[in-house]
Parts: structure tokens; sequence; C-alpha cells
């Protein structure tokens, strides 16, 4: 397989998305976000709500229980009744699409676990202190506070952490799960993006 993978965990706050980006432009690659990847499904004719709709989020025990009806222009999935593993396992679908297809920067979603098979996988997690972090957020103006940004980071890793515990049975951060763990606040991000990209050849 020709095609390589670079996948991308990360903190709230901490860049692992501009890290994805960086990468995706000097490597000459497609990236792929909670955006893109709904646009991916799209595209396999998949509703690019259903994508969107969990967003990195453990299903509640009520929400695992029940399904609702979600309509679907896919000819394996019209009409569907989808529970939130049903959508996990379609966009897991679209991820391996895109994977066995074209080189690529995933972010999130869980695709270090989703790959781990893949023979030409790069997994990096990203990482930085709260502080760090929630300046970021307030320079990017997502909030007016580092309190208040504070408050959002916890409750964003929190998210993350549930929802890739739970479905890969694996610690969410732990280094042993990465090839690479990476604190952004030690080094620029295009520093690092061009440290990893200058190997990705060899």
């Amino acid at each position: 397989m020709k095609n390589f993978v670079i996948v991308i965990g990360r903190q709230y706050g901490a860049g692992g998305r501009k890290l994805g980006k960086l990468l995706a432009e000097k490597l000459n690659i497609g990236y792929y976000d909670k955006e893109l990847l709904a646009e991916a499904a799209a595209s396999r004719g998949i509703s690019a709500d259903l994508l969107l709709r969990s967003d990195e989020k453990r299903p509640s025990m009520l929400r695992s229980l029940l399904s609702y009806c979600y309509g679907s222009n896919s000819q394996n999935y019209s009409p569907y009744c989808l529970t939130e593993e049903n959508i996990y396992r379609l966009q897991s679908e679209v991820i391996e699409s895109i994977a066995a297809n074209e080189s690529c920067v995933i972010v999130g979603r869980t695709a270090d676990h989703i790959l781990r098979n893949h023979p030409k996988l790069l997994s990096i997690f990203v990482h930085s202190p709260s502080l760090v972090r929630a300046d970021s957020i307030v320079k990017r103006g997502e909030c007016s506070s580092l309190q208040e940004a504070t408050d959002m980071l916890i409750h964003k890793d929190r998210e993350r952490e549930d929802y890739y515990n739970y479905y890969t049975n694996r610690r969410w951060g732990a280094a042993s799960n990465y090839d690479l763990s990476i604190d952004s606040s030690k080094f620029p991000l295009e520093v690092v993006a061009d440290l990893i990209a200058s190997q990705i050849g060899k």
C-alpha cells in the first residue's frame, strides 16, 4: 500500500487541528476533520448530519438503549434505524475508505484506533498545559476569560476522553497508544510539522 495516513488526537485548545492542516499543506495530501469527514460521508451517500450529530460524544445510557430513525440516501442504510454505535460504525467505514484511497491527515474520531492495522499509519497526540490552552482559546475568541476557557476545555476534554475510551477500550491520551506524543507549548507547531514532514519520506 502506497498511501500513508497521519492521525491526530488532541486535547482541546492544544493545536491538533492546526498541526493537521500544516502537515497536509506541507505534504500536499488531504486533510479531514469532523466537517470534512461529514462531507466525505455525504459523497458516499450517507447523511452528513449523522456524523456531525455524534461529535465525539459518548452516547448516554438511554441513547445506547434507544435508536432513532434517520433517512439516508445510501443504498445500504436507507431507511435505517441508527443507534449511536451504528453511527460510529458508519463513520469508521468512511475513515477506512478514505485511508484506503489516498494519503491524508485525519483529526480525531478515534482514527488511530480505527486504522490501527493500516501498514503506513503515524498516530500523534497533541497536548499542552491547561493554562496555555485556555489562553489560546481566549485569543481565538471562543471565550472572554481564562476561567470560562478553562471550564470549556475541561468539559470538552472529558467528552473526548469518554468517547474515545468507550469506543476503543483504550485510554485517551496515554502515550503508549500513539507513535508521537507532543507538548505543543514546547515548540512552535510549524517546527513540529516541518520535523514530521521531513521524516515521512524515510
